[in-house]
């Protein structure tokens, strides 16, 4: 069966023990990874691995040996509870015996835990699974952590759930750190606020967040927010030369416009920006008002819309600099 993005996120946290197995694939690597680590550990507890009820194997052992998975899920444990066996990196060459396994698969046995790269449709292990009545299929996507992923993690993490400017604060980061980077900076931001009693702040977000992310995108969302169009085309070559993705750089600029809207719309005279460019930021947030940043914030959308387009063809990061050329000469009139 397929499973959908938001069910997804509830299953991982709680899966069912009952099912014959789930195939978790994606095109970022980290991202399944830290996917199938939650929902290992939350089916089978955190002494399975002491326990001897995970056995773990990757495609190319399964390829060679495609018996052994049908083997591993039928092994009766030494120790009591749920079992599971988790096949790494699985591929088509992979998919028969992860399908005679699916098969051959009765109550009581392990549950297969399975994550591949970025399978088509009609990739025959992925249509397995999403036909299979007790088996689910779920893709995750490149897609920024919503709030309920982001509740997870700073529960998982021992953190409680902060007000709404400092949950604002850690969304911003999300979308702006990769997965993995994102869930040590709250693993860091759980150790930062060990023993003290008081609720987390944006302070401690900005204590804890990492400072060389935002470097490298910095230049050109400055010279964007600052109207200085003609800088540019020369700080995009930069920009792509380093290595700079057109998604990221979409993704750094709505997470930047979106912190000037919300200091643009503030009543309480104090405006909820952090970062070691809170003063330009709030002066930005003045010029060029809400608006206009809503305007902005419409055009970033519709881009990042067309970059992850299924249809797109043109050169992503011609793209973004057409919008941020849009956004530069909105941000002067």
């Amino acid at each position: 069966m397929k499973l959908s993005t938001r069910d997804a996120t509830g299953y991982f946290a709680k899966p069912d023990p009952r099912r014959t197995g789930i195939l978790i694939f994606g095109r970022d690597g980290m991202r399944v990874a830290l996917k199938r680590q939650q929902m290992l550990a939350a089916l089978l507890g955190p002494t399975a691995e002491e326990e001897m009820r995970l056995t773990r194997m990757n495609g190319n052992e399964l390829r060679k040996d495609p018996a052994m998975l049908v083997d591993a899920i039928k092994a009766v444990g030494f120790f009591p509870g749920q079992r599971a066996v988790f096949v790494e990196d699985a591929n088509e060459n992979t998919g028969p015996a992860i399908l005679a396994a699916l098969d051959a698969w009765q109550d009581g046995d392990a549950q297969i835990v399975v994550t591949a790269g970025d399978l088509k449709p009609t990739s025959k292990l992925r249509k397995a699974f999403e036909a299979h009545p007790n088996a689910y299929a779920t893709g995750i996507y490149d897609n920024p952590p919503t709030r309920a992923e982001i509740e997870q993690s700073l529960r998982e993490s021992g953190l409680d759930l902060p007000s709404g400017d400092v949950m604002a604060a850690l969304g911003d980061l999300a979308q702006a750190l990769d997965p993995g980077d994102f869930r040590q900076t709250v693993e860091k931001l759980a150790l930062y606020k060990l023993g003290d009693q008081d609720p987390v702040s944006e302070a401690d977000v900005a204590a804890c967040a990492p400072t060389s992310t935002e470097a490298a995108i910095d230049d050109i969302l400055m010279v964007v927010a600052e109207a200085r169009a003609q800088e540019i085309g020369p700080v995009m070559q930069k920009l792509t030369a380093q290595g700079a993705t057109p998604v990221g750089l979409c993704i750094g600029a709505m997470r930047h416009f979106r912190a000037l809207h919300r200091a643009a719309s503030d009543t309480s005279g104090r405006p909820t920006i952090f970062g070691p460019h809170r003063d330009r930021m709030l002066a930005q947030s003045r010029r060029w008002g809400a608006a206009r940043l809503e305007t902005a914030l419409t055009v970033l959308t519709d881009t990042d819309l067309q970059l992850r387009s299924a249809g797109q063809h043109a050169p992503g990061m011609a793209l973004v600099e057409r919008a941020f050329i849009r956004l530069a000469m909105l941000g002067a009139r």
